[in-house]
């Protein structure tokens, strides 16, 4: 039977949507349990929000005659995209440019190097509301495989267009969902 209750959007939920830490870190096993203090918010994402494109290649073995027999799977991407909008914030820069090439604070003076160093993967947390269920996302292993263009200009914030890589763990995982309905504000 069909049922509107569970038909559903998705907001961040309140303080931050977006948490960095190093890979290692001790990752959240539920929908609601405090995450480690390694976490780092990444501050407010664009209205775009998240986009997860979480696609399988497959290859068609044909028989004589052109009917399809077997379908085999060949590769499997995990991708997620999203746009940080705090681009003052120095746990966004760290993100983007890699701990080792950003110094300081914006009070005292941020030195930020742009260069060709790989940088570390990263293990990241989302939080979102639907409706009154919290969900969060874990992905243990992601790496940014993507960087848009930083644009500059009066009418829209700077930031930055991340396409993160969502990389097997050693369960196979590359990412992993968990959902929890609320009855308070979370």
């Amino acid at each position: 039977m069909t049922d509107t209750k569970k038909v559903t959007f998705g907001k961040p939920k309140v303080g931050g949507a977006i948490f960095a830490a190093p890979v290692g870190t001790t990752l959240p096993k539920n929908a609601v349990d405090e995450l480690d203090v390694a976490f780092k918010n990444l501050g407010y994402v664009s209205e775009d929000g998240l986009t997860n494109e979480n696609s399988m290649e497959t290859d068609k073995i044909k028989a004589w005659g052109g009917d399809v027999v077997l379908s085999v799977l060949t590769g499997k991407e995990d991708n997620f995209s999203f746009k940080l909008i705090e681009a003052l914030n120095i746990e966004v820069l760290r993100f983007i440019y890699g701990e080792d090439n950003v110094e300081g604070d914006v009070a005292t003076g941020v030195t930020l190097r742009a260069n060709s160093k790989p940088l570390e993967n990263t293990s990241l947390v989302i939080e979102m509301i639907l409706q009154n269920t919290v969900k969060r996302i874990v992905i243990p292993n992601g790496t940014i495989s993507e960087l848009g263009e930083i644009v500059y200009v009066d009418e829209d914030a700077v930031g930055y267009e991340v396409t993160l890589s969502a990389l097997p763990d050693e369960n196979g995982d590359t990412h992993i969902e968990y959902f929890k309905s609320i009855t308070e504000n979370v």
